[in-house]
């Protein structure tokens, strides 16, 4: 990953091979941010009459490349847009120091060392853009030929134009300082972490499947110093894990059920993360139709950001305990595959008539929901991209919040909302349960068609232990991204949920969650 360093050098005298400033849109045009004040100077204080004549506007995620004015170390200035200007006296948002830090690395792939001359004014803010720089900077090339009929997987180095940026230095940090110092450590662990899971959601599935990504959380267990525990079909079919295995049943790699716990000696609270992990999501016998099976090796993202999120919060010594659930299953059609009409009887003993089984992923998160209530956590939180019918209500980039508990989804909306992820809390309406009721079973996997991602949610909350306090995510809409890069998200797995999962440990160790 790139690497990253707080540097006391001015953007004028810092020995890199480009510097970033940031620049927004004022009420007359350009404003050159501050950070900056020595490359405007440089400029002779025209550098926003230059970047406007090169046709720059400061509009968030915007780029300008321009040769370095004489008294600058670095060759090439790279001027970045933050959007619009703030109110005299305010700063700039976190979050719209991240985007542009995410783009300025972005678009500075091949390069080895840049210099970040954003507004940074505190620790947080030196947080956000380092975090950026490194989200940013990501890029997924382990099948990437390099033209003479070799992949990177091979050993191989990729196109050193195309590598991500080698170093970001972010200039107005206090390398000596314990803030800044602790803001850049936990932003390098949360980043590394975050494209952990990215790497694992952009995986192909023919290289990721149940028993391949155990094996990933076991190798990290062990470096890390986590407890693991992995439950393979033997000991799901003996155990009664009747989702799991009707959901995997098809496919010739069998469920998982993983465990996976970081312990702090001195916590008093514990948070149970159960995230949906199928491998791959063909429907099963309710087929999905063409043009919805190309991207659905990212069905296991939940996984995915428990996994890094509890691998983040062990490297940042959380006084917290938090135990991560992967639910691991490929979703396959075959002779021996669940059929629309079976019933399957859950871990927790109920009995579940399968509708539609490509709505699998409540199945495997019903039986991991029940196995993490029976530990008596504090809470419980799952992540999933569970439903389509969420991404219809919120789009692309938003997840929704849904939980049994009023003040523990608000609190989850606002952590998001903190760290810059976006969601919205969304209702349970209990006239919607109805719709599950079925002839033959406890409750059918499927209900009313409008609603479908509260219905789901619905669903979820008969598997969670009595007295729990519990909140579901689904993350079905920012989870992988299939447009143009931007700010720091890239094409293709996001690790999005990440950040709120390790931001709600740190509050939870805090006490400040009750």
């Amino acid at each position: 990953m790139t690497a990253l360093t707080l540097s006391t050098s001015s953007a004028a005298t810092v020995r890199a091979d480009a510097v970033v400033v940031g620049v927004a849109k004022g009420a007359k045009g350009v404003v050159v941010a501050p950070g900056a004040e020595a490359v405007d100077k440089a400029f002779g204080g025209k550098l926003a009459a230059v970047l406007e004549t090169l046709g720059a506007s400061g509009a968030e995620g915007e780029v300008t490349k321009l040769p370095a004015a004489d008294g600058l170390k670095a060759p090439v200035v790279l001027a970045v847009g933050l959007g619009d200007a703030p109110a005299k006296g305010d700063g700039y948002d976190n979050e719209a120091l991240r985007r542009a830090a995410g783009s300025a690395a972005r678009a500075l792939s091949g390069t080895k060392k840049a210099g970040f001359a954003l507004p940074v004014e505190d620790a947080e803010a030196a947080a956000a853009v380092s975090e950026g720089a490194l989200l940013g900077a990501y890029a997924f090339t382990t099948y990437r030929s390099n033209g003479n009929g070799s992949s990177a997987k091979g050993g191989k180095k990729n196109d050193a134009k195309s590598a991500p940026l080698g170093e970001a230095a972010i200039l107005g940090g206090k390398p000596r300082d314990k803030e800044f110092k602790a803001a850049a450590e936990r932003s390098v662990a949360l980043a590394e972490e975050i494209n952990r899971a990215r790497d694992l959601i952009n995986t192909p599935s023919n290289d990721l499947d149940p028993k391949s990504f155990a094996a990933q959380a076991q190798a990290a267990a062990k470096e890390f110093g986590l407890k693991v525990e992995v439950l393979d079909e033997k000991a799901l079919k003996k155990g009664g894990y009747g989702g799991l295995m009707g959901v995997g049943q098809g496919s010739e790699t069998p469920p998982r059920l993983v465990r996976i716990a970081y312990t702090h000696p001195k916590a008093d609270k514990t948070l149970a993360l159960v995230g949906k992990g199928i491998t791959y999501d063909s429907g099963g016998i309710s087929l999905k139709p063409a043009g919805h099976n190309e991207t659905m090796k990212c069905d296991m993202s939940g996984a995915a950001a428990v996994f890094a999120a509890v691998v983040a919060a062990a490297r940042l010594g959380l006084k917290v305990n938090v135990t991560g659930w992967l639910a691991l299953a490929e979703n396959m059609p075959s002779g021996s595959a669940t059929r629309p009409g079976d019933v399957l009887t859950m871990y927790s003993g109920k009995t579940v008539e399968v509708l539609n089984t490509d709505a699998e992923g409540r199945l495997v998160l019903a039986d991991a929901l029940t196995r993490a209530s029976e530990e008596n956590p504090d809470a419980i939180v799952d992540v999933a991209t569970l439903t389509g019918a969420m991404v219809l209500a919120l789009g692309n980039r938003t997840f929704a919040v849904m939980a049994n508990d009023d003040a523990f989804r608000t609190s989850i909306h606002e952590i998001a909302e903190e760290v810059g992820e976006q969601s919205w809390p969304m209702p349970m309406p209990s006239e919607l349960r109805k719709g599950m009721d079925s002839p033959v079973a406890d409750i059918a996997n499927m209900g009313e068609r409008m609603g479908g991602g509260l219905v789901a949610g619905l669903f979820l909350k008969e598997f969670v232990g009595e007295g729990i306090t519990w909140a579901h995510l689904d993350i079905a809409g920012p989870a992988f991204h299939e447009g143009a890069p931007w700010g720091y998200t890239p094409k293709g797995g996001t690790g999005s949920a990440v950040r709120t999962l390790v931001r709600l440990a740190e509050r939870t160790a805090a006490g400040d969650l009750g």
